[in-house]
C-alpha cells in the first residue's frame, strides 16, 4: 500500500506544480500585457491601506503557490505613483525582505538542506551581475525602450511557463 500512496501523493504534487506554474505564468503575461499597452493603475492615498492589505495577502498566496513574490507587490507599488528611483528602491526593499522571510521560514522547517543552500549562496553571484547589467542598460538606453525590452522578457517568460505548465 505504501508505494502505491506515495505514488498518488505524487501525482498530486505534479498536478499542483502544473497548476501553480500555469497560475504564475497567466499572471506575468497579463502583467506584461498591461505594461506593453501601457495600462495604468493608481492607488490613491485614501485606498492605500486596504488595497496595500489585499495585495500584501495575494502576494503571500502567490508566494505560497510559486514561490514568487513579485505578484502583485510590483504592479502595486506601481500603483503608487513613486519616482523611478523611489519605486526601484521600494521594490528592491520588499524583495530583501520577502527573500529573507522566505529563507529564514524554509530554514526553520528543516526545508533547506546545505546542498540548497550552497546552490542559493552560489545563484546570488549571477544574479548580482544581472542586477548590474540591469543598472548598466538601463542607464544608457532610453526609459521606453527598457520598458518595452522589460514587458516583452516577462511575456515570453510566462507564456513560457503557461505552456511548459
Amino acid at each position: 500500500h505504501y508505494p502505491l500512496r506515495r505514488q498518488r501523493q505524487m501525482c498530486i504534487r505534479d498536478r499542483d506544480l502544473r497548476w501553480a506554474t500555469q497560475l504564475l505564468g497567466l499572471t506575468l503575461v497579463i502583467y506584461a500585457l498591461l505594461g506593453l499597452f501601457r495600462i495604468q493603475f493608481r492607488v490613491s492615498a485614501s485606498s492605500e491601506g486596504w488595497i496595500g492589505a489585499l495585495c500584501g495577502l495575494a502576494t503571500g498566496a502567490m508566494t505560497i503557490a510559486t514561490g514568487v513574490f513579485v505578484i502583485p507587490s510590483g504592479p502595486y507599488l506601481q500603483a503608487l505613483g513613486l519616482e523611478k528611483d523611489e519605486l526601484v528602491q521600494a521594490l528592491g526593499l520588499s524583495f530583501l525582505v520577502a527573500s529573507l522571510s522566505l529563507g529564514l521560514i524554509l530554514g526553520l522547517r528543516g526545508s533547506i538542506g546545505s546542498g540548497v543552500a550552497a546552490s542559493s549562496i552560489a545563484a546570488l553571484v549571477p544574479a548580482m551581475g544581472a542586477m548590474f547589467a540591469g543598472q548598466w542598460l538601463r542607464n544608457r538606453i532610453s526609459a521606453e525602450i527598457f520598458r518595452r525590452l522589460f514587458f516583452a522578457g516577462l511575456l515570453a517568460l510566462g507564456a513560457l511557463l503557461l505552456l511548459k505548465g
